[in-house]
């Protein structure tokens, strides 16, 4: 590459000054001419000769003062600034010895203690030697200049001189991209040899290497040595990277050492560092450039944390489109359910075990509740069921459920607890954390063929900072943590960041749906809480939850349902059942005339509540599915409570949709029937309700 110059004369201020400069000669001109054709009329034109003579001296006095002299303050101050830029700089005596200088620039000159090296001798190499020369020599005459020089293929240096007062001078040396590649040298004009990586490229913030054509590192700079988080000296790159992308690597720097130009770049991990959770890896990638005698500049760019960036972007694109589909036919699919549930429920009723119909018709009720269980799976991973919280003691939870986890367990597996102190209370439901805590012992069983131990431990937790859990971002604050752990054969690396995906299993066909952790992730998430994992191959794999701190409310006052004497209501009470889908709110009305309740059906919302203004009939309870066309059912319970501020309420739900979430109440204070159901859960609820309300908030 060609040294490209650029010399700096002195002249007078550019644009509207120019312009004035010229008007003063002018008028200093006329003045003159006057003075010597009529000397006895020039009295009054003398003055003219003055101003125009005096307009001028400072015009040109004032652009040679801004072009020349720089206090030395004010090149401290722009040095200052220098050196915080990794740029190397200079003050030089009138005979080039080094006054005063950075520590960038002792580095690129190769010079500790109190003296350094004068610019001329600051680099080495022929692409150097000519342009330090002539900037030496232009800082001897006053002369301001700059120059750019290669160092290596892809890089150079410009450097520039600026005289001072006194005949000192200050130097600037500034690495930077070559804005043209370099091309492959030609046979009849060899290249030439360029600089060797040294102090000037050290420090710089793209990883810098020199490598021969069998991937052997000759020097590198501390940008490419922290990536590989290793001496890199004499070592062959190929021993460095990943085994899976150690072949490309070894190709792109082959060709460049042969003379080829205008490779592409490829991607390259540090060895033992492919397949981390979540696209939490060191990648980066690697360009190649030719050199003289068969040699490659390589050039490294971290490109880790866009990586993650991407794997978490991709991730939540994908949560989020499966979330959608399973919202999407969660409603109507629920819906099916319930009829189906319903019915082949009446038939059992007719047909005792001893029919000839009744294994079909029970086949089919249970084929239909394992299908209700796969839909709220789905539901639980989207974030999107139906969840009551409340707040729960998790060492209670857990020790609950101690008896139940001991039985799945089977033989040769034993089961600790190892609570903390003082635990804090979480705001959650409790059967879906229970859901949650099973499918978590139930996976560490089934990784554990031989036996072991399953341990679940609880604590609180306080961070200070947010912390990374795979591709989330848990914020500071007070968490309770639930650890599940085995000492199973843990989880291979390649498949860390799939675990929590829908639908995948390691599991042969059959035995696993792959819903199990999606749905512990969902109800997680949905709790506000957030999971992690830690697995060693051999050692066994252990699940953290991190739920956020409920501080709870001793000055508020206890729900009128808890003061209340629950009492049998069963068949006493008249029902408003609001319901558009036929099928759905025909069972349901079904089911309560059966137990004795007076039902009223509504196909919707209007209709509704022309019932509740009538008034023809005392109304206890209404139960409403929260999506309906036209008016939703938590539109209809606040334009109700408008007139009955008393009314209790029940909502059938498929799944918490974005209408219900509106709902002006805390989810805590509403009666939920979640979709599907049968006839037990609905007369169980539709009892529960009605029992616990106080009687005196009850018409009729």
């Amino acid at each position: 590459m060609a040294a490209g110059v650029r010399d700096f004369t002195l002249g007078v201020p550019s644009g509207n000054w120019r312009w004035a400069a010229m008007g003063f000669v002018a008028l200093a001109l006329g003045a003159g001419v006057l003075a010597v054709a009529a000397p006895q009329r020039s009295q009054w034109v003398g003055a003219a000769l003055l101003l125009g003579v005096a307009g001028v001296t400072s015009l040109v006095v004032y652009g040679l003062w801004q072009r020349k002299w720089l206090s030395g303050a004010g090149v401290r101050r722009v040095a200052e600034a220098a050196a915080r830029a990794n740029v190397a700089w200079a003050i030089t005596a009138p005979d080039g010895t080094v006054l005063d200088c950075n520590d960038v620039y002792r580095r690129m000159a190769g010079t500790e203690g109190d003296t350094a090296a004068p610019p001329e001798l600051a680099l080495t190499g022929e692409a150097s030697a000519a342009v330090l020369y002539r900037l030496t020599k232009a800082a001897g005459e006053g002369v301001a200049r700059e120059e750019t020089f290669p160092v290596a293929p892809g890089l150079e240096i410009v450097a520039a001189v600026r005289p001072l007062a006194e005949r000192q001078a200050v130097w600037w040396f500034t690495p930077r991209l070559s804005a043209v590649a370099p091309s492959r040298p030609s046979a009849a004009a060899p290249a030439k040899a360029l600089q060797p990586a040294g102090d000037v490229i050290r420090d710089a913030p793209m990883g810098v290497a020199f490598a021969t054509v069998d991937g052997k590192l000759i020097e590198a700079n501390n940008a490419f040595r922290s990536f590989f988080a290793a001496a890199v000296s004499a070592q062959s790159l190929g021993d460095l990277i990943d085994p899976a992308d150690r072949a490309r690597a070894l190709e792109l720097i082959a060709k460049a050492a042969r003379g080829e130009a205008d490779l592409a770049s490829v991607e390259v991990r540090a060895v033992g560092q492919a397949g981390g959770q979540g696209g939490g890896e060191r990648m980066a990638e690697l360009f190649a450039n030719p050199m003289a005698d068969g040699k490659a500049v390589l050039f490294l760019l971290d490109v880790s944390e866009q990586k993650a960036l991407e794997v978490k972007f991709a991730q939540s694109q994908k949560m989020q489109a499966v979330g959608q589909l399973a919202g999407g036919v969660a409603h109507d699919f629920n819906n099916l359910l319930t009829v189906i549930i319903g019915n082949s429920e009446f038939l059992l009723m007719r047909h005792q075990a001893g029919d000839p119909s009744f294994k079909e018709i029970n086949e089919i009720h249970q084929n239909a509740l394992r299908a209700a269980t796969l839909v709220g799976q789905l539901l639980a991973f989207s974030r999107k069921q139906t969840m009551q919280p409340k707040v729960l003691v998790v060492r209670d939870v857990v020790g609950e459920l101690a008896l139940m986890l001991r039985r799945l367990l089977r033989e040769g597996i034993e089961l600790n607890l190892d609570h903390g102190s003082d635990l804090w209370s979480v705001h959650a439901d409790e059967a879906q954390l229970s859901n949650a805590i099973i499918n978590l012992v139930v996976n560490a069983r089934d990784a554990m063929p031989s036996g072991g131990v399953v341990t679940i431990r609880t604590a609180n937790e306080t961070t200070s900072h947010a912390t990374a859990l795979g591709t989330a971002i848990m914020p500071a604050g007070e968490y309770v943590r639930i650890d599940v752990a085995d000492t199973g054969t843990g989880i291979p690396p390649e498949i860390l960041g799939k675990i929590f995906d829908p639908f995948f299993t390691t599991k042969p066909v059959g035995q696993g749906t792959g819903l199990g952790l999606a749905t512990v992730y969902g109800i997680v998430k949905q709790s506000g809480g957030f999971i992690t994992l830690d697995s060693e191959i051999g050692r066994g794999t252990t699940f953290r939850i991190y739920l956020p701190r409920h501080h709870i409310d001793h000055n508020a006052a206890p729900a009128e349902a808890e003061r209340a004497t629950p009492r049998d209501v069963t068949g006493q009470d008249t029902i408003l059942l609001v319901e558009d889908e036929e099928a759905v709110r025909s069972f349901a009305a079904r089911a309560l005339r059966m137990r004795g309740y007076n039902v009223i059906e509504a196909s919707g919302g209007e209709e509704a509540l022309e019932h509740v203004r009538a008034d023809k009939a005392p109304i206890h309870l209404i139960i409403t599915d929260v999506v309906m066309p036209n008016m939703d059912g938590p539109t209809m319970v606040r334009q109700v409570r408008r007139i009955r501020p008393d009314m209790q309420v029940i909502f059938m739900s498929g799944y918490a949709e974005e209408a219900f979430r509106r709902n002006d109440e805390k989810a805590e204070d509403l009666h939920f029937l979640p979709k599907p159901f049968g006839l037990k859960q609905l007369a169980a609820k539709v009892k529960e309700v009605l029992s616990g309300a106080p009687a005196g908030k009850r018409n009729g």
